[in-house]
């Protein structure tokens, strides 16, 4: 087990200061948040602007990234971060660090932090972004890495919630204007993902239902999967599908988003789906979680496993029959 956890910055941020736990927004830093909070550890930020902080300390945004910055920077950084580390954590001698980091990142602390007697172990050395986030959404163990002078000793990994535990856990949920404001660079994988719905408009849809739905997980799907029998690759990505979609598109193009229209349209009385207000009202009263996952040829099983476990109300499609699931089927015919 790791005695210090260091993780890295991200780009995407919140447009005013915040603590440095909740500053960044990306999908990225939400589940490298997740994995350190749950060890047993302390953990540490590496900024580009304000090198090693703590969780909690409150932090302006900012726009530097360390690779576009000089060599003679770099090297600076490094140092502060590493004697900065060593001021807030005591000696540094004898402790394994955990660094969660690109390589530029790396490199700029790897040689101070081994002149301090620490060991280090990188758990996702050679992983691309969506390698990364799988890593962090499911129950892979990835073996820590062996650098130049550092220990052979290789590190287990804590255990890692299951996809179905992370899509049921709304903390790193995204309202839809952080989620679009990130960017797509993290979510051009497939996945899988999680709708979820606050009081309110847990209100709005048991009027158009007319039977009582409960805030919280309301739909879960996938992006992606490789169709079968045929084998053919899906072109969509998390991003394409919620972004383009279910927050961008017509509820003639996503089943989530017709689904939602037409309980809407009934409440509202009318025989036609609003696509602006629909637009609106999700962008109100939903959140979003996402689940990045590698492997497009196991992801429609693994749809079918999420499912069977969280049996979100909205989805239809192999669902044991239920008076919400009826109710539903009857208002969205005439919007097919």
């Amino acid at each position: 087990m790791a005695d210090l956890i260091l993780v890295t910055c991200v780009k995407a941020k919140r447009s005013t200061p915040a603590a440095a736990k909740d500053l960044y927004t990306s999908p990225l830093f939400t589940k490298q948040r997740a994995y350190a909070e749950r060890q047993q550890a302390p953990w540490f930020i590496l900024s580009a602007e304000y090198g090693l902080v703590g969780p909690d300390e409150w932090l302006a945004p900012y726009e530097r990234y360390l690779p576009d910055t000089p060599r003679s920077y770099r090297a600076a950084w490094g140092s502060w971060v590493v004697e900065r580390l060593a001021l807030l954590a005591g000696p540094l001698a004898g402790k394994t660090i955990e660094v969660h980091a690109g390589s530029t990142y790396v490199d700029a602390i790897h040689d101070q932090l081994l002149a301090k007697g620490a060991t280090i172990t990188l758990p996702l050395a050679g992983l691309g972004v969506g390698q990364r986030l799988s890593w962090y959404a499911s129950a892979v163990g990835v073996e820590a890495t062996r650098m130049d002078g550092v220990s052979t000793s290789v590190a287990a990994t804590a255990p890692q919630p299951s996809i179905a535990e992370f899509l049921a856990d709304p903390s790193g949920a995204l309202a839809p204007a952080a989620f679009l404001a990130q960017g797509s660079d993290d979510l051009k994988v497939p996945g899988l993902y999680s709708w979820w719905v606050d009081e309110e408009g847990a209100g709005d849809l048991s009027a158009g239902l007319g039977i009582p739905l409960t805030a919280g997980l309301i739909y879960a799907g996938l992006a992606g999967a490789t169709r079968w029998p045929s084998g053919r690759r899906s072109t969509n990505t998390l991003w394409s599908r919620i972004a383009g979609m279910h927050l961008g598109g017509r509820h003639e193009f996503s089943t989530f988003r017709r689904t939602l229209g037409a309980i809407l349209a009934h409440a509202a009385d009318s025989p036609e789906i609003d696509e602006t207000a629909l637009t609106e009202w999700m962008s109100t009263h939903l959140v979003v979680v996402t689940a990045p996952y590698p492997d497009p040829d196991d992801l429609g099983r693994l749809e079918e496993q999420v499912l069977d476990t969280l049996d979100p109300p909205l989805n239809l499609r192999g669902r044991p029959t239920s008076p919400i699931r009826a109710r539903l089927t009857e208002l969205r015919r005439p919007h097919r």
